[in-house]
């Protein structure tokens, strides 16, 4: 499923850091059987912009995160920082591209070690990373303090289990920016917090990526915070990206049927700062409501055709027998589905 050429919304943010072209990804399971994790994914990251990667647990949202930190080996595709291609062999200077593209886990609870203090997790990166730096101390200090944990003497010497949820995920992130990355990939970063402190700390995110010109990938099920804190959307569904275009537009208005069950789906998104209103759901023609009450749990993707095929309403023999590619739509944004016509009927009459 190879994208049209869209000019990405990030892309108004800053220039392109990481760009992953075709990216895939294979597992071989017992009896010989394959499974697509990650089909032709494109996209890129941008100086200053955070791109969302939305879809539900097991779409292959994390897999790709995986590919881009190196911790998995792609199948297919390419990735390329400032240009210059990534190769997992590459020793040195693969070393040297992990240092610049930082992975925070979702898990704030078992990515610390338990028997270490937040000094310790944060002293041993910045003496990997910051050989320059002759007052490690004083370098503690300060991620602390760009983190908002203050005063940073109160931290520095408490073990994991004596801080809350958001304190860890701040430590986390810390540790991360130690590395003084250009790259971030958040994976879920808010969704084992409690939900009064998830806007503060996509606020600290937002922050972060400002002052210090971050390129953001965002993981997350919720698309009402997607909304909120993006400037580019991609909906994965099965391991393929099924939606994509600037972040109010696709939450405002969903082309794809898969987009708009998650938009009908979300929670009160005036929660997290958002004005995205469910009466707004399903304009395009009604299609959420019907992927709604038709069909909205039927198993995981097809294994022919359109992956959301046997989970949508508006599916037909193409659509079971077909993979859509992603179709360009006004406002460079485009969608993967046969029957746009019917599910985007105001999307697709300026389709390009």
């Amino acid at each position: 499923m190879t994208g049209p050429e869209i000019e990405a919304a990030a892309a108004a943010r800053g220039p392109l850091t990481l760009e992953a072209v075709g990216l895939g990804k294979d597992f071989k399971l017992a009896g010989g059987t394959v499974l697509h994790a990650v089909r032709d994914v494109s996209f890129g990251l941008y100086r200053g912009a955070v791109v969302a990667l939305v879809g539900e647990s097991g779409s292959g949202k994390s897999t790709v995160a995986k590919l881009l930190a190196g911790q998995e080996r792609r199948t297919h595709g390419t990735v390329t920082l400032d240009g210059t291609p990534v190769d997992a062999r590459a020793g040195r200077a693969f070393r040297r591209y992990k240092s610049q593209v930082q992975y925070v886990f979702q898990d704030p609870f078992s990515s610390l070690n338990p028997v270490h203090t937040v000094g310790y997790h944060l002293t041993r990166p910045v003496k990997l990373h910051q050989k320059e730096v002759k007052d490690v101390s004083q370098a503690v200090t300060a991620l602390l303090e760009q983190v908002r944990l203050t005063p940073a003497d109160q931290f520095i010497e408490k073990y994991p289990h004596e801080l809350s949820g958001g304190q860890r995920q701040r430590v986390s992130f810390a540790r991360a920016l130690a590395a003084r990355p250009a790259v971030l990939l958040a994976d879920e970063p808010v969704s084992m917090l409690d939900v009064s402190i998830r806007l503060e700390k996509l606020n600290l995110l937002d922050d972060l990526r400002t002052r210090l010109s971050l390129a953001l990938l965002y993981i997350t099920h919720d698309i009402a915070s997607a909304r909120y804190f993006a400037d580019e959307v991609l909906v994965m569904y099965g391991g393929q990206i099924v939606e994509r275009g600037p972040a109010e537009d696709v939450t405002q208005r969903p082309a794809h049927p898969f987009t708009q069950l998650l938009v009908a789906s979300a929670p009160d998104p005036d929660n997290l700062g958002s004005s995205l209103k469910s009466g707004n759901v399903g304009q395009n023609g009604g299609g959420a409501e019907r992927v709604g009450r038709v069909k909205s749990s039927t198993g995981g993707p097809a294994e022919a055709g359109c992956p959301f095929s046997n989970r949508c309403p508006l599916a037909d023999d193409k659509c079971r027998r077909e993979t859509p590619g992603l179709q360009l739509l006004p406002s460079n944004r485009a969608a993967a589905c046969w029957r746009l016509d019917v599910a985007a009927p105001s999307g697709t009459d300026s389709a390009v």
